[in-house]
């Protein structure tokens, strides 16, 4: 949870759109959040909407105890509506109703805030509907859209609102993220290299189920190099009853990817870029018995099981197929 506006080192030029505007009390009455999943939409409109109610407010930070402070975090203020996808898309009548709360006065003070998620994903109703309510903004009345897909949605609504980018986090930042909130470096980095959206890193590493993939990819990497013909024990023992969905093995082989780079990266004495940084020795080791040549086409074997995974092909005689191919030459 973000804490302060000077704590969202994530998205510096956020931060300053924000706290400029708090400082100088010129509020915009609708903002756009827009940016990937997990960049921190979320949570800024909540820590803005704290910074607009709170009771005792320190400069343009919120100060997190009184109790405006705490019914937000807890999602349960009154003047504090959030507007969520029903089924696939945000109805109109979820629009109209949101309308009819902010005829009525806010009861705990003036002013109102609405958060709608997945923004553009309204209907067009809807989002006419929402366009009207722009138009006539209350002076007290404060709108923060989120969205991943601004691409989606009407430009008279996107005109009407004050933008808030959000970029990506770089790989080193959701490294240092994850660490931040007690992941292992090495399942931090594993996490990184497979998406760049924070609740998705944090969801991998905290599943058991991630630990021990990673555990099996080490596992048959060295397999492939020190014992080949376990290699095939293994997938048929382990790796495929691990992997038993397609969106795992994709995952698995996301893994076997990385591992295979860090070989790459430590013959060209990288090792600050590595993935497998609990297994830097052993890669280094065996990056000495390969060429760079051979690397880069077991690289390209495995994208082709990747690419072949799409394609519905049987993914026991997959795996079998690229074990064969990486053991190659050794």
């Amino acid at each position: 949870m973000i804490t302060s506006w000077s704590a969202l080192q994530s998205q510096p030029t956020v931060a300053r759109i924000v706290m400029n505007s708090l400082e100088r009390n010129r509020i915009a009455h609708a903002y756009l959040l827009d940016g990937m999943k997990g960049t921190g939409k979320k949570e800024v409109s909540y820590l803005f909407a704290k910074s607009l109610l709170c009771k005792n407010r320190n400069g343009v930070n919120p100060c997190l105890t009184c109790s405006n402070c705490k019914r937000i975090d807890s999602r349960n203020h009154p003047d504090v509506h959030v507007v969520e996808p029903d089924g696939n898309s945000i109805k109109k009548q979820q629009i109209q109703f949101l309308q009819e709360e902010f005829s009525k006065t806010g009861l705990e003070s003036k002013r109102k805030i609405y958060i709608i998620e997945h923004a553009d994903k309204m209907t067009i109703n809807a989002a006419n509907s929402l366009l009207k309510f722009l138009e006539e903004p209350n002076q007290e009345t404060f709108a923060f859209l989120l969205t991943e897909n601004v691409n989606l949605m009407l430009n008279t609504i996107i005109s009407r609102c004050q933008p808030l980018s959000f970029r990506a986090l770089t790989s080193e930042g959701l490294v240092e993220k994850l660490v931040a909130e007690g992941i292992s470096l090495p399942l931090a980095k594993s996490a990184a290299a497979l998406t760049n959206s924070l609740e998705e890193a944090v969801e991998l590493c905290r599943d058991d189920w991630f630990a021990l993939a990673r555990s099996l990819v080490i596992k048959l990497y060295e397999a492939i190099f020190t014992r080949p013909k376990a290699s095939l024990l293994l997938i048929q023992e382990k790796w495929m009853p691990h992997f038993s969905e397609r969106k795992q093995l994709e995952i698995g082989l996301d893994l076997m990817l990385y591992i295979y780079k860090d070989m790459l990266y430590a013959q060209l004495a990288k090792e600050e870029q590595m993935v497998f940084v609990d297994e830097r020795e052993r890669i280094q080791k065996l990056a000495l018995q390969t060429t760079q040549q051979r690397v880069t086409e077991h690289l390209s074997y495995i994208l082709q099981s990747k690419s072949r995974l799409a394609s519905n092909v049987n993914p026991h005689l997959l795996m079998e197929h690229l074990a064969l191919n990486l053991q190659e030459g050794y």
